[in-house]
């Protein structure tokens, strides 16, 4: 009896550290990171697909994005503990110890960026290094500088795309640099909508993130009309480069219509409930437009 009573409870240990590393790589967030980059990467003309090298680029993608997020995580433990939506982390809640989350962070880092080099090249290698220092150490404290922390934190949210391009290209080419620029400019309109939703939980911690000072403004819904408008030019560029047909077109045009649409009525309406409609579009834009370029992959 005692020892299933110690067995348990051995079990519920593992099961809630499991949980905070769970949390602190932000599994979700690198699920959808690391799934633009293997995209990217059977974007690429002449590449087939493998299981083995899809899992692979999935782990490496995702060990070097989840030490990111648990540099973050570190970096913000304190503005963590003070918003509702991020106080039950582990580090800013005091489950895991600082020490704990740096080796995590430089453990995952580490071997995430030599199953990269090692299994694909060292160009993809490098860029990860590079995108999760941007990340880490320029982004994060710059958030409570200024908001142009959304301009610098969109280049190591877009360079997935061309980590997993020159993953199995092994070059820089154009199609790398249109999927980066997709990816860039969809993030303006999908942060914004999301910091909008949370602006007063991201005042309270001291974020600067929408592009007016004033808060949610008329001019951060133009802003994101702005960018959800440049989209459209960059949504013809894969059919114009032969990446891939005309289906895609058709509906990676759709998408950007609709996109556009949703932050033309969050200007219109200017409440929470538009800037919710903003985010949760996003969220759908970016897997319906990657999936319809994979699906219909020219040559």
């Amino acid at each position: 009896m005692q020892k299933d009573v110690e067995a348990t409870a051995e079990g519920s240990v593992l099961s809630g550290k499991l949980k905070d590393y769970y949390q602190l790589m932000k599994f979700t967030l690198s699920f959808t990171v690391v799934f633009s980059s293997v995209v990217s990467y059977l974007l690429v003309p002449g590449v087939s697909f493998s299981i083995v090298s899809v899992l692979l680029l999935f782990a490496g993608g995702l060990l070097v994005t989840g030490s990111a997020n648990a540099i973050n995580q570190v970096s913000e433990k304190d503005t963590d503990a003070m918003m509702k939506r991020t106080s039950s982390r582990p580090v800013a809640a005091g489950r895991m110890s600082v020490d704990e989350a740096w080796t995590f962070a430089l453990v995952t880092g580490v071997a995430g960026i030599f199953i990269l080099g090692y299994w694909f090249n060292w160009t993809a290698a490098a860029l990860s290094a590079f995108s999760l220092f941007l990340y880490g150490f320029i982004y994060t404290p710059l958030k409570k500088v200024h908001s142009i922390a959304v301009l610098v934190g969109a280049i190591p949210g877009a360079l997935p795309c061309l980590i997993g391009w020159v993953a199995g290209a092994d070059t820089f080419s154009a199609g790398g640099w249109i999927l980066f620029a997709l990816q860039f400019f969809w993030q303006f309109p999908h942060f914004w909508a999301i910091a909008w939703v949370a602006y007063a939980d991201y005042s309270k911690a001291g974020f600067r993130l929408l592009p007016s000072t004033g808060g949610p403004t008329k001019y951060a819904a133009v802003q994101a009309i702005l960018y959800s408008v440049i989209l459209i030019p960059i949504g013809v560029m894969p059919y114009v480069f032969g990446m891939s047909g005309a289906v895609s077109l058709v509906i990676v045009a759709a998408a950007n219509l609709f996109m556009l649409w949703q932050c033309i009525r969050l200007y219109r309406e200017m409440d929470v409930r538009a800037a919710r409609r903003v985010m949760f579009s996003s969220y759908i834009y970016l897997p319906v437009v990657l999936l319809a370029l994979l699906a219909d992959k020219a040559g």
